[in-house]
């Protein structure tokens, strides 16, 4: 049988953990912003309070919340076992950021993966996926059309990037 641990109690996992969250964060951009003015520790205090407490008193935000944490702390733990693994094969190389082709591909990706998350965490998943999935077939033909064209598309903007190069 699994163990309790006090970071579980529902008190403490549903309420108190959410509401510092968000009032750090809040906290935090409003004294970085300056948004109130300078010294204002106070007032960006009590308004990250009051939107701390009205973020846990709504349900549905605070799900989302909550899904989304769990989704990015595990991209960011297979992130890490692969820059470990990075790290262990290829030992000290240049800054691979240094190329932008490659820091490109990387800030596509990461966008997807953000929303993927968005998308996985709100539940809209549940409406998006059955509209490429079922029906008359129609809605999957759709989907392969566009999923091609795409593919073409960067395929020949790959192509006349390479040409103009020449």
């Amino acid at each position: 049988m699994a163990e309790t641990t006090f970071l579980q109690i529902p008190i403490i996992a549903k309420f108190i953990l959410p509401f510092l969250l968000v009032f750090f964060i809040i906290f935090a951009i409003l004294e970085k912003t300056k948004l109130f003015g300078e010294g204002k520790k106070q007032l960006n205090a009590l308004i990250s309070f009051v939107i701390g407490l009205i973020f846990v008193g709504a349900v549905y935000p605070k799900l989302v919340v909550e899904n989304l944490i769990l989704y990015f702390v595990v991209a960011i733990v297979a992130i890490f076992i692969v820059l470990l693994i990075w790290g262990f094969l290829f030992g000290e190389t240049k800054n691979i950021l240094e190329n932008k082709g490659i820091k490109l591909v990387l800030i596509i990706i990461i966008g997807i993966v953000m929303v993927g998350g968005i998308v996985w965490a709100t539940g809209l998943y549940k409406i998006i996926l059955p509209f490429f999935t079922s029906g008359s077939g129609i809605n999957q033909t759709i989907f392969i059309n566009v999923i091609f064209v795409i593919v073409i598309a960067v395929a020949l903007a790959l192509i006349l990037k390479a040409e103009k190069k020449s």
